[in-house]
């Protein structure tokens, strides 16, 4: 590789090692505060699937109580000291969010087991906000005082 690609190529990672945590920290935060938002003033597109799959609350209850549980974890993701408590609410969060793929497949599934629907997909994603929130909690060791 010529040595000014190499210097340019050098540059770029060091900004992506720099930036990406901080970034995928704040879109976890942005993704959780908006898919919240929308369950608290009823206008999420997955009330029916919610519904649907908790069926021992009402979901005129549950649906804004989870919006609030999604708002919670994204405060706590832009808010650096809060993140371990942001981790820990995604993560009890997360199991419930497969369970359609349980207890309805005929509406996540077009062929089960691998041709999903879009509510499929929908859930599948959640994947890689679980990688996400990995890489995110593996940092809050090494985390220093803001001052």
């Amino acid at each position: 590789m010529p040595q000014r690609l190499k210097q340019v190529d050098q540059a770029i990672a060091a900004w992506m090692g720099r930036w990406s945590v901080p970034i995928l920290r704040v879109a976890l935060g942005v993704v959780f505060i908006w898919f919240g938002a929308l369950k608290i003033f009823e206008v999420s597109p997955v009330v029916d699937l919610v519904a649907a799959t908790v069926y021992i609350v009402p979901p005129e209850v549950f649906v804004p109580v989870l919006g609030v549980w999604e708002v919670l974890i994204g405060l706590s993701m832009l808010y650096r000291p809060f993140i371990r408590v942001g981790i820990f609410l995604l993560f009890l969060q997360m199991p419930g969010t497969f369970l359609p793929l349980v207890l309805l497949p005929d509406v996540t599934f077009i062929t089960f087991p691998y041709a999903l629907t879009v509510e499929g997909q929908y859930i599948i994603k959640n994947l890689v906000i679980i990688g996400a929130a990995l890489v995110v909690g593996s940092t809050v060791q090494g985390e220093q005082p803001e001052e």
